[in-house]
């Protein structure tokens, strides 16, 4: 497999008054198409800022971040936005839907900044919130919803557009236990059946039981990084 991530020499400082903090310490990271892989770490540890980083929602300090062959940093903010739109989902602790859409409609709406046809995108919302077990709630709005049904949403959401990339922050947080196995089981299927690279930001030890590949981040660095090659547990 190729990296369809790539990370050589990543390193984030943030203003603090007079003084210089630094969150990411020169990291080198390859991540491979189709991988399932999760930063784990403790709070402070670098792993979202490093997600933010690589899904050009904010840039490094210094060094090169490189996506399906890109180099984000030299991107402009027109060209970066349409990478993010068409290549990488996002999904949050937060979910982040649009309270007053229904949850074909918080699917739809980034078809929508796709130019999609309305037929066109009403038919992939259905069929992607039909693969995350949601078929029959549609014209639910987030109200309507449970944590974990809202979280489906934003998963169906990122998979809309087809990307290749998702990159997941805390997924499991707001989630009771059996709404957090559930979703990993999800996500897991998803990896294996569409061949989706997942990155997932995560302390949830469900989590990262659950994937390929586990890169541990302490002090902004990655202080390991191990493989296993048993299949994901659906």
């Amino acid at each position: 497999m190729s990296a369809i991530i790539r990370c050589r020499g990543v390193t984030k400082t943030y203003a603090q008054g007079t003084v210089g903090v630094p969150a990411l310490q020169g990291i080198d990271l390859d991540i491979e198409s189709g991988d399932f892989a999760t930063l784990a770490g403790p709070s402070g540890s670098g792993k979202t800022t490093l997600l933010s980083l690589i899904g050009g929602l904010d840039r490094p300090t210094a060094g090169n971040i490189t996506v399906d062959g890109e180099s984000i940093g030299s991107l402009e903010k027109n060209r970066l936005a349409d990478l993010r739109l068409h290549k990488i989902g996002f999904v949050f602790q937060s979910y982040s839907l649009i309270p007053v859409l229904s949850a074909i409609e918080n699917v739809e709406f980034i078809l929508q900044l796709l130019n999609v046809p309305r037929r066109l995108r009403e038919a992939r919302a259905r069929e992607v919130l039909r693969e995350v077990g949601l078929e029959g709630l549609e014209t639910r709005r987030p109200s309507r919803l449970s944590g974990g049904q809202q979280q489906r949403v934003a998963v169906a959401r990122a998979l809309a557009p087809k990307p290749s990339i998702v990159l997941a922050d805390e997924p499991t947080a707001n989630l009771d236990s059996k709404n957090a196995e559930e979703l990993i089981a999800l996500m897991g299927r998803l990896n294996g059946s569409s061949g989706i690279t997942f990155l997932i930001a995560t302390h949830d030890v469900r989590v990262i039981a659950h994937s390929r590949r586990q890169i541990q981040m302490t002090d902004g660095r990655i202080s390991d990084d191990q493989r296993r090659d048993a299949p994901i547990a659906a």
